[in-house]
């Protein structure tokens, strides 16, 4: 009995994305607070095709890696996002190579 009372309460709970949860890329103006750096985070995704075929998808990756490695670590941010194209070959195919690389760091 005690179960088919607690069932329709737990639908009324809001379930936030993941995502939102994540901690924001700042700029360094944005930062009004003192900070700590946790680490420097660094990943990076091979895909075939040219570097004029990467798409705002493949930014919006390298930006949500980030982000979910700094919550990973427990950041209340991530600084001085940087994102690299390079260009490479798989056998005879085009391939590029996109590195991203930013800042964890907790306020103070």
């Amino acid at each position: 009995m005690s179960a088919l009372l607690v069932l329709p309460l737990s639908g009324c709970a809001t379930v936030r994305p993941l995502s939102e949860l994540y901690p924001p890329i700042m700029d360094q103006d944005e930062l009004s607070r003192p900070y700590v750096k946790i680490a420097v985070i660094e990943c990076s995704s091979e895909r075939m095709g040219n570097m004029e075929a990467i798409s705002r998808q493949d930014y919006d990756w390298a930006h949500n890696e980030l982000r979910e490695r700094a919550y990973r670590l427990g950041a209340d941010a991530v600084v001085l996002p940087e994102v690299r194209i390079e260009r490479d070959t798989f056998l005879f195919f085009p391939s590029s190579l996109i590195k991203v690389k930013g800042v964890a760091i907790k306020f103070r």
